[in-house]
């Protein structure tokens, strides 16, 4: 929670605190980039001007250059709609006024938590799939990327200019690496690795 009303800051980290969530308040965007790392999980709450250091739009700014995953709902009492608006396409998560209802609130924070979880899982899943790929051999990354690419083994075999059991060799080798349990399975970890690259 970022925002630089001590009273309000005191009334929503108890409110949330009270509903079972993990709380660090702030005062300022510099005071929380001086803390946050960048493997900090959870979602930002968000006030939009802060007189002291940079704005609540100036830090999304900056969050979303460093491709942060977390996300931010905006708590405002000074909103209007093309800010909102303009938040919302720079990739807020949701932006409330203040006051807030409770309800609210909650029901937003614990939506934006799981957006959160469901983003930290693909990114560890793909982080975990790159590790693989990186684990293979020359030779095997070269009979990965033309398995995934369709080629049957005899292809493979010219191409390479190597026996048809080497590449078998170096295929099954490929499919233990990277966890596939079948050629399907193999395509769609190459999709997956591929997409993380787009």
């Amino acid at each position: 929670l970022i925002d630089d009303d001590d009273s309000l800051r005191t009334a929503v980290s108890r409110l949330l605190r009270t509903a079972g969530f993990d709380v660090h308040a702030y005062s300022s965007a510099a005071e929380f980039l001086i803390s946050a790392t960048p493997r900090s999980r959870g979602c930002l709450l968000l006030d939009v001007r802060m007189p002291n250091g940079p704005s609540g739009l100036e830090l999304q700014k900056g969050l979303m250059r460093q491709s942060s995953p977390i996300p931010i709902i905006f708590l405002t009492g000074h909103g209007d709609i093309p800010m909102s608006v303009q938040a919302i396409k720079d990739g807020a998560f949701d932006f409330l006024t203040k006051p807030v209802k409770r309800e609210t609130l909650i029901s937003t924070v614990v939506a934006a938590l799981e957006k959160e979880a469901e983003a930290w899982e693909q990114s560890e899943h793909r982080t975990d799939l790159k590790r693989r790929k990186d684990s293979l051999t020359p030779a095997e990354l070269a009979v990965y990327s033309r398995v995934v690419a369709g080629l049957p083994n005899k292809q493979i075999t010219a191409e390479l200019n190597c026996s048809e059991r080497t590449v078998k060799a170096h295929r099954a080798n490929v499919m233990a690496k990277m966890g596939a349990t079948s050629l399907a399975e193999l395509v769609h970890i190459a999709d997956d690795l591929k997409e993380r690259r787009e």
